[in-house]
């Protein structure tokens, strides 16, 4: 009993923490007259592609919990209760480190659940970095401004990053039962979620008018290449969004497209934190498996 009560303290303080980041967040972000100025400016073509990106949070979200579920067998009910909850532990940590080690506790099981952990975070950036290396090879001007080292820097991480996921099922085999035909699904899910994320980053490029001067077939090259730049440039939660704001007025050239990175990261981030306030005081789910190996 002590313990469960220890576990309930644990979680309410990540809650909050997370709650009192946000809040900081918000408060402090400077641009807030220029947003208003360009939502108070949109029409309902805009309006429609917003409220488009918003409903597709759920999506995404739900992606991450198939990812997690086929890595970790549970109800979809877990699955989605620890993808949320372990979202507010992720915006504390830096680089996002807490997320997995919050879905170990919420598990209990820690060396299968953080060896996954490992599992969905290499297939998850493979895919990113992947993407975003077939995408810069047809985006030659920002390539170019890249430099083309940049490209073999990525190629070679890319090849050492696929050497280590082939070789996870040796390297984790005394925690977890990790297989080739898993790893390959867990990429292919990453990349419908990248695909996912994609589509929403063009939504509120459209809805705020960041990039009306390029084409169809330039967005959804640039997109790929906007979240290959956030992931490989080192960043704490307490600088992300202006890290994501700069990269996305450099790539797409406008500073409303900073605007899009900065109001994308609220609704992927803000919007399923406080659903995770809501899922914290959750009692757990009853059918979740024993997921230990054998």
């Amino acid at each position: 009993m002590e313990k469960k009560v220890l576990l309930r303290i644990f979680q309410w303080v990540v809650a909050l923490l997370a709650c009192g980041w946000l809040v900081y967040r918000l408060v402090t972000y400077d641009a807030w007259s220029a947003t208003l100025s360009q939502l108070g400016g949109m029409g309902w073509t805009e309006w429609l592609a917003l409220l488009a990106c918003v409903a597709l949070m759920p999506l995404n979200m739900t992606l991450e919990a198939w990812r997690w579920k086929t890595l970790v067998p549970m109800s979809w009910r877990e699955a989605h209760r620890q993808v949320y909850y372990s979202k507010m532990a992720g915006v504390i940590t830096p680089w996002k480190l807490g997320e997995y080690p919050a879905r170990a506790m919420l598990q209990g099981e820690w060396k299968q659940t953080l060896s996954m952990g490992l599992v969905g975070s290499a297939t998850m950036t493979l895919a990113i970095i992947g993407a975003g290396i077939v995408a810069l090879a047809f985006s030659p001007n920002v390539l170019a401004l890249l430099g083309g080292s940049y490209l073999y820097s990525l190629l070679a991480v890319s090849f050492v990053m696929g050497v280590v996921v082939l070789l996870m099922p040796k390297m984790l085999r005394q925690w977890a039962q990790v297989n080739g035909g898993l790893l390959w699904t867990s990429l292919l899910q990453s990349l419908v979620r990248l695909v996912c994320w994609c589509v929403q980053l063009a939504l509120v490029l459209l809805a705020l008018g960041g990039a009306a001067h390029l084409s169809l077939r330039e967005i959804a090259l640039l997109t790929p290449v906007y979240y290959l730049l956030v992931t490989v440039t080192p960043n704490v939660p307490i600088v992300e969004v202006g890290v994501r704001g700069a990269w996305a007025m450099w790539l797409f050239g406008t500073p409303n497209a900073a605007l899009a990175g900065v109001l994308l990261w609220a609704i992927n981030t803000l919007l399923p934190c406080l659903w995770g306030m809501r899922v914290t005081v959750s009692a757990p789910s009853a059918d979740r498996p024993d997921t230990r190996p054998s």
